[in-house]
């Protein structure tokens, strides 16, 4: 991208209409009764100083318009943060070259128009109408409208920049510079060098001329009247340790043999229990080795004779007096014996409330019921998923989160509706704010995901609570909560609600 919008642009031979405007492209039939109208848009765009994406819409609103007879062959592009915006109608197709690769886009794919927003490193841009030939290397288009075939936006073959002088004129610096008269300015004063760490300072020579007589001073160091310190002779030095005895062990009256104290006296052994594997008849005692002595010889206490089992966990209730341990105790059976008319649902791991509902693990509450889920008590298993909600549209259409979606102008059409991974879900604009292939509702797990399929004029998201809206990014996915708003386009609206009950 350029401060024009593309590199160097040429037109394609032919006998359409070709124009260049702020930055923006736009190849049509010249017979086409929408002609002018797509020119007004375009002039109109680019004097407002719009993008790319600006010009799609406006675009899209003139075809909505004209949707008597066959959809009009024309083509626009323009850049937009991070890319190119691209729309194609009729027989009109669209070539964009990336780091990344080509994305090629035709109108008579579908049936009304195709937008795409491209994303990347754009390096070249060609819009083109049937029978268009090649550009000159020769040719340049600097703006305006002229007849052809088509355009070519290189981004590779860039304009020669202006000459820059060598150096830059008085009148264009700033009045940084100082004022200083020649007799105020004086010598620099010379400085020793600064010694390195591992050098000693250097030591200055004798000054040359006359010298006054040196005055002795004396040293502060040592004086010459004192000798130098030394210990007193009576006194071992301060460093010099403490002559003491060595160390001898001193002697320990040897240990008694252990046959000179008397054997303790054992207790009696503990009679052998009567039962000594546990069984499904009479319910497991918990606790450790002598509690389990105590409980055969004296009996359970009196809180545990009506329960005989592991304690009640708060909304789960207990086990029958007598029979085998339930399901938190033991792992149940596998997922194919729990749910046999599963049909096509996924299997997900989650958990039962106490009224059997089965729901995420990460949940506090039941989805179904609103009882509350004590985690600790719960054992995850693998079961069919249920309904993780629906989505309302603003016509009151309700589509039911068993499966993934593609949302658009032309869903059926979709290479994913296509190959059975997603279902339709027509969605449309009197704007034309709406592409062929907007939006995917991707499920994964207990997650409900949104996917921006490049459209040109995005989607956004409002979450719960939250009274902005947020561009998603295009081609990455968005795990949204219930409650969340979603926005196609520039008019249309849905609502994510989760209740399952």
């Amino acid at each position: 991208m350029t401060g024009h919008g593309f590199g160097v642009v040429r037109p394609l031979p032919g006998n359409g209409l070709v124009a260049f405007m702020g930055g923006l492209l736009l190849v049509c039939d010249a017979d086409e009764s929408a002609a002018g109208d797509l020119l007004e848009a375009l002039r109109e765009t680019a004097a407002s100083g719009g993008d790319g994406r600006a010009l799609a819409r406006r675009a899209a609103q003139v075809l909505a318009a004209n949707m008597a007879g066959d959809p009009a062959t024309c083509a626009v592009a323009g850049p937009v943060s991070g890319g190119v915006a691209v729309l194609v109608s009729g027989s009109a197709a669209a070539a964009v070259a990336t780091s990344a690769g080509e994305t090629r886009l035709a109108g008579s794919d579908s049936l009304t128009w195709a937008d795409r927003l491209v994303t990347g490193t754009v390096e070249r841009v060609e819009l083109s109408l049937p029978g268009a030939g090649s550009p000159h290397p020769a040719v340049r288009f600097d703006g305006g409208v002229v007849h052809g075939g088509g355009l070519v936006g290189d981004f590779t073959d860039q304009p020669a920049p202006a000459p820059v002088p060598s150096r830059p004129l008085t009148s264009e610096m700033p009045a940084t510079g100082l004022h200083m008269e020649p007799d105020l300015i004086q010598p620099p004063v010379e400085r020793p060098p600064y010694p390195l760490a591992d050098q000693p300072p250097p030591v200055p020579g004798p000054p040359s001329g006359p010298q006054p007589a040196p005055v002795e001073q004396p040293s502060y160091n040592t004086p010459q009247d004192q000798p130098p310190y030394l210990p007193p002779q009576d006194q071992p030095p301060y460093f010099a340790p403490q002559e003491q005895p060595p160390y001898l062990p001193q002697e320990q009256p040897p240990y008694p043999p252990q046959e000179q104290y008397p054997p303790q006296e054992q207790p009696p052994p503990l009679p052998e229990p009567q039962q000594q594997f546990p069984s499904y008849d009479e319910p497991p005692l918990g606790g450790n080795g002598a509690d389990q002595h105590v409980q055969q010889h004296m009996g359970p206490p009196d809180h545990q004779q009506q329960h005989m089992g592991p304690p009640d966990h708060y909304d789960q209730p207990g086990p029958p007096l007598l029979g085998p341990p339930d399901h938190y105790d033991h792992p149940g059976p596998p997922p194919q014996e729990q749910h046999q008319d599963h049909g096509d649902r996924p299997l997900v791991y989650g958990v039962d409330c106490k009224n059997d509902h089965f729901n995420d693990p990460r949940s506090p509450y039941c989805a179904v019921c609103g009882i509350a889920l004590v985690q600790r008590t719960l054992v995850p298993y693998k079961g069919p998923r249920p309904s993780l909600g629906v989505l309302i549209l603003d016509d009151g259409t309700a589509l039911p989160l068993e499966a993934d979606y593609l949302l658009g102008r032309d869903p059926e059409r979709a290479p994913e509706v296509a190959g059975g991974t997603a279902r339709p879900a027509k969605v449309t604009s009197p704007d034309g704010s709406v592409s062929r292939r907007h939006l995917r509702v991707a499920l994964d797990g207990w997650d409900v995901n949104l996917v921006d399929l490049g459209s040109v004029n995005g989607t956004q998201i409002q979450p719960p609570g939250d009274p902005n809206f947020y561009d998603i990014p295009p081609n990455e996915p968005v795990t949204i909560a219930p409650g969340t708003t979603v926005r196609v386009g520039v008019s249309r609206t849905l609502r994510f609600e989760a209740h399952r009950g």
